[in-house]
């Protein structure tokens, strides 16, 4: 009995074999009909007739017409008398996008960072993505990273017990060095964690204060779960913008250059008074701490000078001087 014809490819099935033979023969520099025939169990006839496909298929270039270095080609010499095919140019695959040496930084750093979130941290898929991008570059990486190794370290203990008066549905208790200076003893329903540049912060309803409050992880000490069960949940309440102003909130005199006021709004209190001085503008700020205030000056050099408190010109001062320090 007579072996049965092979069917001819349908559309769909030509498409995949297409996508699999390139790759196989661009993985081998030459190899005969009969190799390929084998290898994907098909006949030889219709190897040829890819080839043939193959040959006649590519990218257009700029012109959107196609020119001969725009198409695959292969040794036809090879093909006709030796039965072997040799990809001669190769096109599409070897010509397909790749992240430049800045873009593939930038996402590394991302994703450095996102890795540094407590619900991300320690994700393999995190760490095999970078991997991947710092290999398919078309360039040298640039010597860029987050320290987000530094950070969970740092903070990984107060993290981990937030993680467990989570699940638990427990109260947590800890020791808060509040923006004052002042140590104090809270029991917090916790409610979420949130990050803002290198800053972390527990969202909570303190029973202190018997409202929501925001704790900067760093300043937390002494933390532990106790046995109460939370009073508060996350759907319960509403909480707040991070920095949205509040009784413990630190006032502070700024001049600043009038094309910069509408950049500290979101800074500058309710009923302040915003009155000319020289060139420039003297308003006032609220901050939680300054630690916070540091960082909104650096972020606009040149155009905001503290004026007062005393204290708030020496922190800010003294922070400047320690970053240029670094660079003698």
């Amino acid at each position: 009995m007579a072996a049965p014809k092979p069917q001819p490819f349908q559309a769909r099935d030509k498409l995949a074999f297409l996508l699999s033979l390139v790759p196989y023969l661009m993985d081998h520099d030459r190899v005969t009909v009969a190799e390929a025939a084998a290898h994907f169990g098909i006949p030889a006839e219709q190897i040829r007739d890819a080839v043939n496909l193959i040959a006649v298929s590519g990218l257009p270039g700029e012109t959107a017409a196609y020119q001969h270095d725009d198409l695959f080609d292969i040794d036809w010499d090879a093909f006709e008398n030796d039965d072997e095919i040799v990809l001669t140019n190769r096109v599409a695959i070897d010509d397909s996008p790749r992240f430049s040496a800045r873009e593939a930084s930038a996402l590394i750093m991302g994703l450095q960072y996102l890795s540094a979130l407590p619900e991300y941290a320690d994700r393999a898929s995190i760490a095999s993505l970078i991997a991947k991008l710092s290999r398919g570059t078309s360039g040298a990486l640039a010597p860029v990273g987050v320290g987000e190794a530094e950070t969970r370290e740092r903070l990984m203990p107060s993290i981990t017990l937030i993680r467990e008066s989570l699940d638990r549905g427990l109260q947590l208790e800890f020791d808060y060095l509040n923006a004052r200076g002042e140590l104090e003893r809270r029991r917090v329903d916790a409610l979420q964690v949130e990050s803002v540049d290198a800053d972390w912060y527990l969202r909570g309803w303190c029973h202190l204060r018997e409202a929501v409050r925001t704790f900067r992880l760093d300043r937390i000490s002494r933390a532990e779960v106790t046995d109460a069960p939370v009073s508060h949940r996350v759907s319960d309440v509403r909480l707040p913008e991070l920095f949205e102003a509040s009784p413990d909130d630190l006032e502070v005199v700024i001049d600043v250059e009038p094309s910069a006021m509408p950049l500290l709004a979101d800074y500058i209190p309710d009923g302040a008074r915003s009155r000319p001085e020289g060139a420039r503008i003297r308003t006032a700020v609220r901050v939680s701490h300054y630690h916070g205030l540091k960082r909104l000056i650096a972020s606009m050099p040149g155009v905001v000078t503290v004026v007062e408190p005393a204290e708030a010109r020496s922190v800010v001062a003294e922070w400047a001087a320690a970053g240029v320090s670094r660079y003698r």
